[in-house]
């Protein structure tokens, strides 16, 4: 059976391979770009997202205020059905045009990563060289990792640089994109790291471990563009 069809990986990897081959196109472009030019892609993403989403988003909050201001109950939980009907087609579309924008998002980061080589990071107070570009297969990762699926990567094939592609991605819908890891040395480590990278492109960046809980510190970290943190203050602050 393996050898007529071969293995999940390789029907995987051949069903992503079209996504990979649109990122090296964009990529091919991106190269021509100034460096405040390339800066202003984030920009350009974000307002081709809004203009797709932007009416449903705007319907989704007038009827939440709708809801809000209503006393009857019957009135309300016709609005409620409203809302969560309307809210279905908002993530619907959402969705929809973010995988439209991976290709050139996924090609943005790359690029951005290439110019940024050789430059100096501060890391948990000691300077690093930026000295990476995503080769092919962390961009299937980051593919992978959008898509909602796992994507298995052994100790040093990169994991902290994939998880950029799917991060910048989805921060660009503005509703916050969380980086949940297993210590706090890493969720600060790779915040800064990593936030050479977004800070570059002109997304926000924090760290929940850096901040106390409760506090106006904490309450920022959220509102980040981007937020790294551990499981324990992630899941205490659920609770």
């Amino acid at each position: 059976m393996t050898a007529v069809f071969g293995t999940r990986f390789d029907r995987e990897r051949k069903h992503i391979q079209p996504i990979v081959d649109q990122i090296l196109v964009h990529e091919e472009r991106l190269k021509d770009l100034t460096e405040s030019e390339l800066k202003a892609q984030t920009a350009r993403f974000r307002e081709r997202l809004s203009e797709r989403t932007g009416a449903l988003k705007a319907e989704l909050e007038e009827v939440r205020e709708a809801k809000h201001r209503c006393a009857d109950p019957a009135e309300r939980d016709q609005l409620e059905g409203r809302f969560q009907e309307i809210d279905k087609q908002y993530k619907k579309e959402l969705a929809a045009g973010l995988d439209e924008l991976l290709p050139e998002a996924f090609a943005t980061v790359r690029e951005a990563c290439r110019r940024l080589m050789g430059t100096t990071v501060q890391v948990t107070g000691h300077d690093l060289v930026w000295d990476m570009i995503p080769y092919d297969v962390q961009l299937i990762g980051g593919v992978v990792l959008h898509q909602g699926k796992i994507a298995e990567m052994a100790t040093g094939e990169g994991k902290t640089l994939v998880a950029t592609l799917p991060l910048y991605l989805n921060a660009l819908a503005g509703r916050g994109t969380h980086l949940v890891t297993v210590n706090n040395y890493l969720a600060r480590r790779d915040s800064q790291w990593m936030g050479h990278v977004f800070k570059y492109l002109g997304l926000t960046v924090a760290c929940l471990d850096d901040t106390e809980p409760s506090s106006p510190d904490r309450r920022a970290a959220y509102l980040a563009d981007i937020t790294y943190g551990t499981n324990n203050e992630f899941g205490f602050d659920y609770l």
